[in-house]
C-alpha cells in the first residue's frame, strides 16, 4: 500500500475568559448543535499573520468576541487525513481576556457561542487534548475544576 504525503498545519486560537456577575470564571466555548460539538475557538493564519494575530482573529471571527492575549497556554498536537494527504496539525493556545463584542456576532463556522462556567466548559469540550487546555487556563486564572 503506497505511504501518503505528509504535510504540516497550523492553527491558532485560545481559552476566552470573563468574570460572571458573581465573580465565577467562565469562558466561550463554540458549538454545533447537530452533533453537540463543543470547542475552543481556532484557526488557520492568513498569509503574513502570526500565531498571535491569528489566535486574536479567529477568536473574534468564530465567537463574535474581542480579546486581549494573555499567557500562553499549551500546543496541542494531532494527525489526520483529508483528501489523501496525511497532515501533522500543530494547534497554539493562549489564555485571552474578553474586553469586547458580542457572542451573538459569531460567524457561520458553529451554530452558537455560549459562556460556561470553566468547570462545566472542562467537561462539555469534546476533545481531550482541548480538555487539557481548559485545564491549564483553570491553573493560569486560580480556579479548581
Amino acid at each position: 500500500m503506497p505511504r501518503l504525503p505528509v504535510r504540516d498545519a497550523v492553527s491558532a486560537g485560545g481559552v476566552v475568559w470573563r468574570r460572571d456577575a458573581r465573580g465565577r470564571v467562565e469562558i466561550a466555548l463554540c458549538g454545533r448543535t447537530a452533533d453537540g460539538t463543543w470547542m475552543l475557538p481556532k484557526g488557520t493564519p492568513d498569509p503574513g499573520e502570526s500565531h498571535e494575530e491569528t489566535a486574536l482573529r479567529e477568536v473574534r471571527e468564530e465567537t463574535g468576541l474581542v480579546a486581549r492575549l494573555g499567557e500562553p497556554l499549551r500546543t496541542i498536537q494531532y494527525w489526520f487525513t483529508f483528501d489523501g494527504v496525511r497532515y501533522h496539525k500543530r494547534v497554539y493556545h493562549w489564555l485571552m481576556e474578553a474586553v469586547g463584542g458580542n457572542t451573538a456576532d459569531h460567524d457561520h463556522e458553529f451554530d452558537e457561542v455560549r459562556w460556561v462556567p470553566i468547570a462545566e466548559a472542562h467537561q462539555m469540550v469534546q476533545f481531550s487534548n482541548q480538555r487539557e487546555v481548559v485545564a491549564d487556563a483553570a491553573r493560569l486564572l486560580g480556579v479548581e475544576l
